[in-house]
């Protein structure tokens, strides 16, 4: 039996048209309903296996992210700590990507659970995106010291978020945050972003 999701409301579907006028000194689009599956494991054969199983390797630095066109579509794997991942595909793709991560991962110890309501995904960019960020993140966005690739967890306005470096040339990146502070989110991103607004009218 499968859930029916015709029905489902996005955490950011009341702020879009407020969200879309912050352009063009920010672009943010909410991307709802990923599939997002937090993995544990420390063996590093099965974290091996996962990857080749999904057709994108498992990131192995810290504070990274892979992505890829895998198995299932575009695929991320984000690094959150020495043996925590966030395994992000499109969605409605939580049940075959969760079957063949745990069948990967046997029989070493390790977990597969699914995350995939926790947060919303919210995608950034324009010319004063790092502007923005920087009111509120004391994550230096620079691309010398956060090249593509980068991800971390950190503070964005006091929110937790974690947050992706997808194109540091092109200042496009990815914040992920819980589904209750969404909303709150999207008011201080309004809010920070009225300065830069003001200046391109």
């Amino acid at each position: 039996m499968t859930a029916d999701t015709s029905i489902r409301t996005s955490p950011l579907a009341a702020w879009q048209d407020r969200l879309a006028g912050l352009a063009p000194a920010l672009t943010a689009v909410e991307r709802p309903f990923l599939t997002q599956l937090t993995v544990r494991a420390s063996d590093p054969v099965a974290v091996a296996r996962m990857g080749e199983a999904l057709g994108v390797a498992f990131p192995g630095d810290p504070c990274a992210f892979t992505r890829g066109r895998g198995s299932f579509g575009d695929v991320a794997v984000l690094w959150l700590g020495p043996d925590e991942f966030l395994v992000m595909a499109g969605p409605d793709l939580r049940i075959p990507v969760e079957d063949v991560l745990r069948t990967a991962l046997r029989p070493s110890p390790g977990a597969v659970v699914d995350t995939s309501a926790q947060r919303t995904a919210v995608a950034l960019s324009g010319p004063h995106v790092r502007d923005v960020l920087a009111h509120g993140c004391a994550i230096d966005l620079h691309p010398s010291a956060a090249p593509t690739g980068t991800c971390v967890q950190t503070l964005l306005a006091r929110a937790g978020i974690v947050l992706r470096v997808d194109d540091a040339g092109a200042g496009a990146f990815t914040v992920l945050v819980r589904s209750s502070f969404a909303g709150y989110l999207a008011a201080w991103l309004s809010d920070a972003c009225v300065e830069y607004r003001a200046a391109l009218s």
